[in-house]
């Protein structure tokens, strides 16, 4: 397989260090020539995880999206949500014919309201059997430190999601596969909602104590919508024996991609959501914790198309509401977390 890479910030630089440390050569798309030039003489990216150094040699980069598309039998979008669709909307609709398509995108598009699979086939006709996606839990700073993590590949074909799973496996990164599409992609749009919260409520000084609850209701609040959307990995303790040791446990609520990217995404020091809601805890306006910021914090959007959502979905997401309300309403984050503190259990 030849892979190719849209995106060139911190998640997009640490897949393509997986895959080159694996011996492939990838396509690579960069918005600017400048950093593209800059890329060939540092030999890391410019801008994002400078201590990932590279071998320029397995590394085709270009300004030219449909050039990646072009020459690449799998393509990885990881692209930031808010311009998923931007990017791709002006190629041409057969680009994606014979291709398998991995979203490592961690939102939702916010213009459509839509997962990225959902705007893939009504926008290109990339049938689910080619779309796959891939989640943590898995900070790109860990993996440019090599500290071992763990990804998720899911996929509704099990023996090609196995197989493109493997290109990914180092000493310092193990693979986990499952089939679960919609489960995993709604977990990694909730979780970045979630990590906002915690972060709001450090930077209200809430201790560790408050904190905990939080984020144990927040995963009983992530389980009660994937249970009510259809979501067929919402429990806990099942085991079920595999073929291979991936697959020993089933994989339900309380594996790494459900519960424990949760719960990364909510302590982690690298997580931008976090460190997005802290800046709201501590009085920053949304627009100026943006511009404060040289990274996009998922969770902003999130909010806004989850709450969309849930109109339909119709769970019970006191939380989730409560951010929204804070980000997008202007409600003040301490009146906000006063009138979720007696729900919590």
């Amino acid at each position: 397989m030849t892979f190719g890479i849209l995106g060139s910030g911190s998640w997009g630089t640490a897949i393509a260090k997986i895959l080159t440390d694996n011996n492939n050569t990838i396509w690579w798309w960069n918005r600017s020539e400048q950093a593209i030039e800059l890329f060939k003489i540092k030999k890391h990216n410019p801008q994002y995880l400078t201590a990932a150094r590279f071998d320029i040699g397995k590394l085709k980069l270009t300004t030219n999206v449909e050039e990646v598309i072009k020459n690449s039998d799998v393509i990885i979008v990881a692209i930031p949500s808010a311009y998923t669709s931007q990017v791709l909307s002006s190629l041409q609709k057969n680009i994606f014919d014979g291709k398998k398509v991995i979203s490592a995108v961690k939102g939702i598009l916010p213009e459509e309201n839509e997962l990225l699979n959902d705007f893939l086939l009504k926008k290109f006709n990339v049938s689910i059997e080619n779309y796959f996606a891939l989640l943590g839990p898995c900070h790109a700073e860990e993996v440019a430190a090599e500290k071992l993590s763990y990804l998720t590949f899911t996929g509704v074909d099990e023996e090609t999601t196995e197989a493109i799973a493997n290109y990914f496996k180092t000493d310092y990164l193990n693979t986990v596969t499952n089939k679960d599409i919609y489960g995993v992609q709604y977990a990694a749009v909730l979780k970045n909602i979630y990590a906002v919260a915690a972060g709001i409520a450090h930077g209200l000084d809430y201790g560790d104590n408050f904190l905990s609850v939080l984020i144990a209701n927040s995963a009983d609040e992530m389980a009660g919508f994937l249970r009510k959307a259809g979501i067929i990995n919402a429990e806990v303790g099942y085991m079920e024996h595999g073929k291979n040791k991936s697959a020993n446990k089933h994989a339900n609520y309380a594996a790494s991609v459900y519960l424990g990217d949760l719960l990364v995404t909510c302590y982690s020091l690298f997580s931008r959501n976090r460190t997005f809601g802290n800046m709201i805890g501590k009085g920053y306006s949304v627009k100026n914790a943006q511009l404060e910021m040289s990274m996009v914090a998922e969770g902003y959007n999130a909010a806004k198309c989850m709450h969309i959502i849930n109109e339909k979905v119709n769970a019970e997401m006191p939380i989730a509401q409560t951010v929204f309300d804070i980000l997008w309403n202007g409600i003040d984050a301490k009146t906000g977390f006063k009138n979720i503190e007696d729900g919590l259990i």
